[in-house]
């Protein structure tokens, strides 16, 4: 009789640093992805009902086992994704802040409320907890994204399940071992290791109720329809090309070193990373000057090294992308202020680049170059930059350099089309305000508490007089 032997497909891991290849992991069968939704809502049916103190106990254990394994988890981000060791390591503090955040805002947050009903009787709203929350993920912040959406709700009561990317599925892996050293109940947290159709069987699956994306636009229309099809809830934090504009009365060089390490940071690879630089003509050329001296002068190498500045980026496919869209803007005009060139070293690096001369149709214009490419444009005034700024496809992020506080705030606040602002710094994620853009940045809020409350069932309770 024939033997028939059925091969386990596997994902492989690669050091960007190098193209070397780091570790492979066998992929879930069907059978074993249908057990892992239904232990993760049996999981569920337990953890629903354990008090706000007892979960708060376990989410501020999961912060200190992270903080824990900060040497072991910053190492395998920066082996996994090309990050600089130093931002893995920031990474890691930044989890254990969201953990600690959470159990502080959560009784404010999830407490029952009672209303005065005008009939005379009495109304409870209450925020009772979902179910099986689905999150799909990316590989720039390996650990944050996942801690982001994960902790909101667990600590809300649901359980969760990941995709993650699967460059860093080691992470994904080593964060569910912290999770449960912490003493997370068995299956409450899962990192699945599955491909796109067992991850739409999630999707339509009755148990799961609703789904997370962090992601593309592209990527972001797919999975929302996917959810809507069968009427699940979602949350999409996608792309964006937020603009940083460069007022007439701003420190030109404290601005110049921000927007550097804005656009640079992680290098490059970051939603909210600023990628477009909005200068008033008034003040263009002196800030162009110091702008493109402090890229040029940027370190780029190995990312376990302390003097190392810019990192590779994480897959060698999305190098050639980036350079792709730098080809395409400098055939239709754009001029290269600095870099451009594909390195030929090991690894997939790409140096610091600034572009200017760009005008809507290109993309360094109109689209999100993922990487460390800078588009540098000029603005006739204030009006002007805020119009540039505005007309972008995309709402996630933004910034303004100006001296003048009060005048930024009011920019800000009534003129910014974005779902963040940064005045005088650039972006970088924060516990304690909402994450989250508008178009197509995606909608919905994380962190500020607002998290939360994305999934939950906000049920009324009405008493009659």
């Amino acid at each position: 009789m024939e033997t028939i032997t059925i091969e386990t497909q596997k994902i492989e891991t690669t050091n960007p640093a190098t193209g070397k290849a780091l570790s492979s992991y066998p992929q879930m069968t069907d059978v074993e992805v249908a057990n892992a939704v239904r232990n993760s809502h049996k999981a569920f049916t337990s953890w629903r009902h354990k008090s706000l103190e007892e979960r708060g106990e376990i989410i501020k254990n999961i912060g200190k086992k992270l903080l824990e394994h900060t040497d072991e988890l910053a190492q395998l981000m920066t082996d996994e994704m090309g990050k600089l060791l130093s931002q893995s390591k920031h990474e890691v503090e930044l989890c254990a802040a969201i953990c600690d955040y959470t159990v502080k805002k959560a009784p404010e947050q999830l407490a029952s409320e009672k209303r005065e009903l005008m009939n005379g009787g009495e109304g409870i709203i209450t925020y009772s907890p979902m179910g099986i929350i689905y999150g799909i993920q990316p590989w720039n912040y390996p650990a944050y994204q996942v801690i982001r959406y994960a902790i909101v709700n667990l600590m809300a009561g649901n359980t969760v399940l990941l995709k993650h990317a699967s460059n860093v599925t080691g992470t994904g892996k080593l964060l569910e071992k912290i999770f449960n050293q912490a003493g997370l109940p068995e299956h409450a947290f899962q990192a699945l290791i599955i491909n796109h159709d067992q991850s739409d069987a999630i999707i339509k699956n009755n148990l799961v109720q609703g789904v997370t994306l962090t992601g593309s636009p592209s990527a972001g229309r797919i999975i929302a329809a996917k959810a809507a099809k069968v009427l699940k809830k979602t949350v999409m934090e996608l792309g964006s090309n937020d603009a940083y504009l460069v007022l007439a009365d701003a420190d030109l060089e404290a601005a110049a070193e921000s927007c550097v390490k804005g656009r640079i940071y992680n290098n490059g690879e970051t939603c909210i990373a600023a990628k477009r630089f909005i200068v008033v003509d008034a003040v263009y050329d002196e800030f162009k000057k110091a702008f493109v001296s402090k890229m040029k002068a940027l370190k780029m190498g190995d990312p376990t090294k302390e003097e190392t500045e810019l990192g590779p980026m994480a897959r060698k496919d999305l190098r050639e992308e980036l350079h792709q869209q730098v080809i395409e803007s400098v055939e239709k005009g754009a001029n290269v202020l600095c870099g451009g060139q594909m390195p030929q070293t090991d690894g997939y690096y790409y140096p610091a680049t600034v572009l200017e001369n760009l005008k809507p149709g290109m993309p360094a214009f109109d689209d999100e170059l993922f990487g460390p490419v800078a588009s540098l444009i000029r603005a006739k005034d204030t009006d002007d930059a805020l119009r540039i700024a505005n007309e972008s496809q995309f709402g996630l992020g933004g910034g303004i350099f100006s001296k003048d506080k009060e005048k930024a705030i009011e920019l800000a606040q009534n003129y910014f089309d974005t779902g963040m602002v940064f005045i005088n710094s650039f972006g970088l994620a924060n516990p304690e305000m909402p994450f989250g853009g508008i178009k197509n940045s995606g909608y919905g809020r994380e962190h500020g508490g607002f998290g939360m409350r994305e999934f939950v069932n906000v049920k009324s309770v009405i008493l009659s007089e």
